[in-house]
């Protein structure tokens, strides 16, 4: 049973970073298909960075160049570096494996 915890979120100025990290137990990153997904009210979830276990990332189009994901085999986490926020960045932001997911952390950018 794979267990995913986020943390990082909160409150940000545009233009200012936040790195949100994903603490997985249950069975190794490096051997799943990791992935970053977000949320906000009355919205579907929208996929923002997947990384695979060979190393292979792909980010939607409105975060390719700010987003960046990357993982910790040693300390079995997966990040994702948020630059040059904007208000449209926010919302909840989850942590995903195939099957699983964590309980979210808030991203809010805002002035």
């Amino acid at each position: 049973q794979v267990q995913l915890v986020e943390s990082g979120g909160g409150l940000v100025q545009p233009g200012g970073s936040l790195r949100l990290s994903c603490a997985a137990s249950g069975s190794s990153v490096s051997r799943l298909v990791m992935a970053w997904y977000r949320q906000t009210p009355g919205n579907q979830r929208e996929s923002v960075a997947l990384l695979t276990p060979g190393g292979r990332t792909n980010y939607a189009d409105s975060v390719e160049g700010r987003f960046t994901i990357s993982r910790d085999n040693a300390q079995n986490t997966v990040y994702l570096q948020m630059n040059s926020l904007k208000p449209e960045d926010t919302a909840v932001y989850y942590c995903d494996t195939p099957g699983h997911w964590g309980q979210g952390t808030q991203v809010t950018v805002s002035s």
